[in-house]
């Protein structure tokens, strides 16, 4: 992973995929959730449903190059607590530059 670029990981169905909040990533989350604004958007992403959770996640798998694996993420095993941790990874790591 490279966390320069913004990126992380998160283990699901038994392996690490790479996550990252690229542009097109967070123009996709806005779209989704119906944000204008990025105020918009930090104020849902306080309050995310399970539903929400894997709207970020496909999107951010995308931008992270595992198109496959954000397309399959409803079949895929993962932990909750650490898919919620790593969106919030991949948000500080994208957001800090």
């Amino acid at each position: 992973m490279n966390a320069a670029r913004g990126e992380t990981e998160l283990v699901i169905g038994g392996q690490a995929r790479r996550l990252c909040l690229t542009l097109g990533a967070l123009a996709e989350i806005e779209a989704a959730f119906g944000c204008v604004r990025i105020s918009d958007l930090e104020a849902r992403m306080r309050a995310l449903s399970a539903a929400d959770l894997m709207i970020v996640l496909a999107a951010l798998l995308r931008g992270g190059g595992e198109a496959e694996t954000a397309g399959q993420l409803g079949a895929q095993q993962m932990a909750p607590g650490a898919a919620a941790r790593a969106v919030a990874e991949a948000f500080r790591l994208g957001l800090a530059g």
